[in-house]
């Protein structure tokens, strides 16, 4: 029952936001609701760490290691914006006080849609509960109400729905297949293990259609263009779970079925992960160096980083882990890039890049945490994705893709370079804008979302590496 719970909780949290007149108590019920959330993924990772799998209706709700793995981040990510959304919104909606009630109802049923997606167990619920998160996260992006936000908001509601029309068919082709076979119960577990059986044909006209639909929604080159535009509107705690968490989600329904796409002869499916996730590094790479908007550059960022964690599927059983382990490294990290950015924005009004300089004097806290930040999620030592990257590089020599890694080297060098080229003029030099003072709960949540970056950039719990260990259960053929 802690798992349905979970889902609950941001439904009980957007009643009291419709319902009360009070914003304080608004506040403080999302506030509470993301801890409390966090609270139950944690005990529900626990569980599974005991016992590998918790059911709770067969064939229907239930997880394993690797949605328990999503659902923690999902979490963490969702508390940490909740908390961060408190003192930020205050302060950008000071004139209306009816809006940012209406931003409440909104993150609360986004992130109660987001919560179902690992809980299900059957593709065509999870496909559902997918499309949920689009149609509720596009009020956020809109939120702003200009006519930048309603033209993103309106692209990526285009874009990804087209995608998950694609995918659908897929899905449909997948589930055609298990009929043939007289298999009666449509989960991933009877997908994976029926996939032998169904004809070759089938399962590479399903993963085409999955990979460029779900892909989409993931953004994947070059189905990625409404990404930076919706990532560059909405406001920050939005982005964070858009960037940190929701794009990961989406990936979690493409890792649900690579077991049974990876059955495909021929490495079919790894090729065609290796040649789009380079692709996708590689322009995002080129992209970070001409961007102009510092959220923009995130968003890219995400473009990249999604790109890679493909490259480490591509490369097979030796990217398994180090795959996962970029999923954790990335959801953390990106959702601490773009806190830092929205901090920068609340100091300085501005996303221009050119227009931003001596951050550092304006604001040390917003300032240092931009750089760091920026250093964190270009795989700079000592933060998370140094070493989830590392484990990628090794995997690329394990399994002998030299080439592979030669241009995901190169293309993480440029990005790299591109990244701290934009944030050293915006951190240091003389300042542009008078000093102003972080509300307490953007600072405090700086300060929770530094703490795992910076401890998984040097030591890895023994139970992460247990849970991590579990997920690669739900990867085997």
């Amino acid at each position: 029952m802690i798992l349905l719970a979970i889902p609950l909780i941001p439904i009980a949290a957007s009643l009291v936001a419709w319902l009360s007149h009070r914003l304080r108590v608004i506040r403080a019920a999302t506030t509470l609701g993301g801890l409390a959330a966090l609270i139950l993924t944690v005990m529900v990772a626990h569980v599974v760490s005991r016992q590998t799998t918790l059911t709770v209706l067969p064939h229907w709700i239930g997880i394993d290691g690797l949605s328990s793995l999503v659902l923690v981040l999902q979490g963490f990510v969702a508390m940490t914006a909740t908390l961060y959304s408190w003192g930020y919104m205050k302060r950008v909606t000071a004139a209306h006080p009816r809006r940012e009630q209406q931003f409440y109802v909104n993150l609360n049923l986004f992130l109660a849609s987001m919560f179902m997606v690992p809980i299900f167990l059957q593709p065509a619920l999870t496909w559902v509960a997918v499309e949920l998160t689009t149609v509720l996260s596009v009020f956020l992006v809109s939120f702003e109400n200009t006519p930048k936000a309603l033209e993103a908001a309106w692209k990526y509601a285009v874009i990804t729905i087209m995608g998950a029309t694609v995918a659908v068919m897929g899905i449909f082709l997948l589930l055609w297949g298990l009929s043939t076979l007289h298999v009666p119960i449509q989960t991933w577990t009877t997908l994976r293990n029926a996939a032998p059986g169904m004809p070759v044909v089938l399962l590479k006209l399903a993963f085409v259609f999955i990979f460029i639909g779900f892909g989409t929604k993931v953004g994947i080159v070059p189905m990625h263009t409404w990404l930076p535009d919706a990532h560059s509107q909405a406001p920050s705690p939005v982005c964070a779970l858009l960037s940190g968490i929701e794009v990961s989600t989406i990936l979690y329904v493409i890792l649900r079925l690579w077991p049974v796409f990876e059955q495909i002869p021929g490495n079919f499916a790894q090729n065609w992960a290796l040649l789009f996730g380079l692709i996708s590094v590689g322009t995002a790479a080129f992209l970070m160096i001409q961007v102009r908007d510092f959220k923009r550059l995130f968003a890219f960022s995400t473009v990249e980083q999604m790109g890679i964690l493909l490259v480490a599927l591509g490369l097979g059983i030796p990217g398994h882990y180090a795959a996962l382990y970029q999923l954790l490294t990335h959801a953390i990290t990106k959702s601490l890039a773009f806190y830092s950015a929205g901090a920068v924005f609340l100091v300085t009004s501005t996303l221009d890049i050119a227009s931003v300089k001596g951050l550092v004097r304006i604001s040390p806290v917003a300032g240092l945490s931009l750089l760091f930040s920026g250093l964190a999620i270009a795989g700079a030592p000592p933060f998370a994705v140094f070493l989830s990257e590392l484990s990628i590089f090794r995997a690329s020599l394990t399994s002998r893709h030299i080439l592979v890694l030669a241009l995901l080297l190169a293309f993480l060098a440029l990005a790299f370079v591109g990244i701290l080229r934009h944030l050293n003029r915006m951190v240091f030099g003389q300042p542009t804008h008078p000093r102003i003072t972080l509300p307490r709960s953007v600072a405090l949540t700086l300060f929770v979302s530094w703490l795992p970056v910076l401890a998984l950039g040097v030591y890895l719990p023994a139970s992460i590496h247990h849970l991590l260990a579990l997920t690669m259960l739900a990867l085997r053929r």
